[in-house]
């Protein structure tokens, strides 16, 4: 598997974690006193750095630091609208289609040779 596609796997995965860490708890802990949704967060967020710190390692093995900044950004907005329509019910908004554009032109830009 390229170098690419292996750090872009991880870090949806690790993504996935991260969304959950850092949004999950506004549906799922709202009652509960926020030092306690914070302790949760940081166990979850612990699986997310256990699979990310991995992902920047291998990917910087042929990308640049600008190139796998741009890639996660890229991952972090397709797992959160999902996660934000999907998971949160809230709705979809044309936003996000001009944000996907706009990260697009990032993707462009960091590598184009």
């Amino acid at each position: 598997m390229p170098v690419w596609m292996q750090t872009a796997t991880l870090l949806a995965l690790s993504n996935v974690f991260m969304t959950f860490a850092w949004y999950g708890h506004l549906k799922t802990l709202n009652t509960k006193p926020w030092v306690i949704a914070a302790l949760i967060s940081w166990g979850i967020a612990l699986f997310e750095y256990m699979i990310m710190v991995p992902a920047n390692r291998i990917g910087y093995t042929e990308l640049s630091v600008g190139q796998l900044k741009i890639m996660q950004e890229v991952i972090t907005l397709a797992i959160f609208v999902p996660f934000s329509v999907l998971y949160m019910q809230q709705p979809l908004k044309l936003d996000y289609l001009w944000a996907g554009l706009c990260l697009l032109g990032a993707v462009y830009f960091i590598f184009r040779s």
